[in-house]
């Protein structure tokens, strides 16, 4: 069945790019609404978490409508999707996410504040009834059929602490949790300066970020020798959940970034001949079960 939120949860904290101080409520949705940012600083104008909506994926994802603009928004749309969160309000005082530590843990800790309850319609799947592959260079995504949602990614970096890392899981809220909720987002110190004078960053430290220097980090330690690639993977599927679907199929990422993730969202959403809608009742005739 659906999901929402139980009870209203608030967190806040500052944009990784414009700096700015930034507050964000969740509160609990009707069926069928998906995920709705609201700002609340512009009258509660409202912008779906749809794949349509995306403008830019330089460093990060931004939705787009109308005009309006919230950035950054791949840490809660993880968190979200992997807790198995269907429908949620998201109201926001500014134009960009709070980066928070770098992580989704602060919000699948605020989604277990909040607590989850079932709603009466039925959860509606999005299932890969063929394979595909989107390239970009030596990037690349492809798609397989699976009875669960599985991903496996493979990132490579000439860095001594990345190198190549490989993560292969099946995601539940409970091994999102577990598994890819802690793992930070990382940037290289020798970029920052430059990012900096193109106006991004602005919010960014060693407390929101692994920055790496040469040959280690700036400061502090990883949470897990693979922490680069769970982060990657955290993205994706932040980026996936743009689809509007929670996903049945295996997705395989090769050195993949935003733009990949979201082109796939855009396969998803616009390639019926790869995808087939399919509800919990479908499932069950076919002796199928979800662990969602």
């Amino acid at each position: 069945m659906q999901m929402t939120i139980r009870k209203p949860v608030q967190i806040s904290g500052v944009g990784l790019h414009t700096g700015c101080r930034v507050s964000v409520a969740l509160k609990p949705a009707p069926e069928d609404s998906g995920i709705v940012f609201r700002r609340v600083d512009l009258q509660g104008f409202r912008i779906e978490a749809v794949r349509r909506h995306v403008s830019r994926v330089v460093l990060a994802t931004t939705l787009m409508k109308k005009g309006v603009m919230l950035s950054t928004v791949e840490h809660l749309l993880s968190a979200l999707y992997g807790s198995g969160i269907d429908n949620v309000f998201v109201d926001i005082d500014s134009l960009e996410l709070p980066i928070l530590d770098g992580s989704a843990g602060p919000f699948v800790e605020l989604l277990k504040e909040a607590g989850v309850k079932e709603q009466k319609a039925e959860r509606t799947f999005l299932r890969v009834v063929r394979e595909a592959k989107l390239s970009d260079g030596e990037k690349w995504i492809k798609i397989r059929p699976y009875p669960a949602f599985r991903v496996s990614y493979e990132i490579e970096f000439s860095h001594p602490m990345i190198g190549l890392q490989k993560l292969d899981l099946h995601v539940t809220p409970e091994t999102y949790a577990r598994e890819l909720a802690f793992a930070r987002t990382f940037g290289f110190y020798s970029e920052a300066e430059d990012l900096l004078k193109k106006g991004l960053i602005r919010g960014g430290s060693t407390d929101n970020a692994l920055v790496l220097t040469e040959d280690g980090l700036l400061d502090g330690e990883l949470r897990a020798p693979d922490e680069f690639v769970r982060h990657k993977t955290l993205d994706l599927i932040g980026d996936l959940s743009l689809c509007g679907h929670q996903i049945l199929g295996h997705i395989t990422a090769h050195k993949a970034g935003h733009a990949l993730h979201t082109d796939l969202a855009t396969l998803f959403s616009n390639s019926p001949s790869l995808t087939r809608k399919v509800t919990e009742s479908d499932l069950s005739q076919e002796g199928l079960a979800v662990a969602l």
